[in-house]
């Protein structure tokens, strides 16, 4: 059985990473962690960590419903805020045998300015990087 790591935050709820986990599960059995970083939200001038967990928990939440009424097997985690430090945690405690990583469009994306797919290719996990159309992204 294949193991994903899904990394995502804002992201989370588009349909671009619902079809790359609908084609992940055609390709044969597998089983989903969802990694959610606690990172600053956007939007918010002046924001407080726990602030930024319970955003990330709320997504996190949200998202296991969605992939578990797509028939999905998944567990999930909210993590560091730095979506590097939190896949590299996740790695410690459990194998990976590809990383799906969903960002904003090159331009709008944190994590595309600080390379962050680059940066992951480090752990020697095939990542797979996904990108959400900002009109498929529920705002919450």
């Amino acid at each position: 059985m294949r193991r994903y790591f899904l990394v995502a935050n804002q992201t989370l709820g588009g349909e671009h990473l619902a079809d790359a986990v609908r084609d992940a599960v055609e390709a044969g059995p597998c089983e989903f962690h969802v990694i959610v970083p606690a990172t600053p939200p956007r939007e918010h001038m002046v924001w407080t960590e726990g602030e930024a967990i319970a955003m990330a928990r709320q997504r996190l939440d949200t998202a296991l419903e969605r992939l578990r009424a797509m028939g999905v097997q998944a567990d999930g985690r909210v993590g560091d805020a730095n979506p590097v430090l939190a896949v590299e945690d996740a790695l410690r405690e459990r194998p990976c045998d590809e990383i799906i990583l969903s960002t904003f469009p090159p331009g709008m994306s944190r994590w595309l300015r600080v390379d962050v797919p680059h940066m992951l290719a480090r752990y020697g996990v095939p990542v797979r990087h996904v990108i959400a159309q900002t009109e498929q992204v529920p705002r919450r």
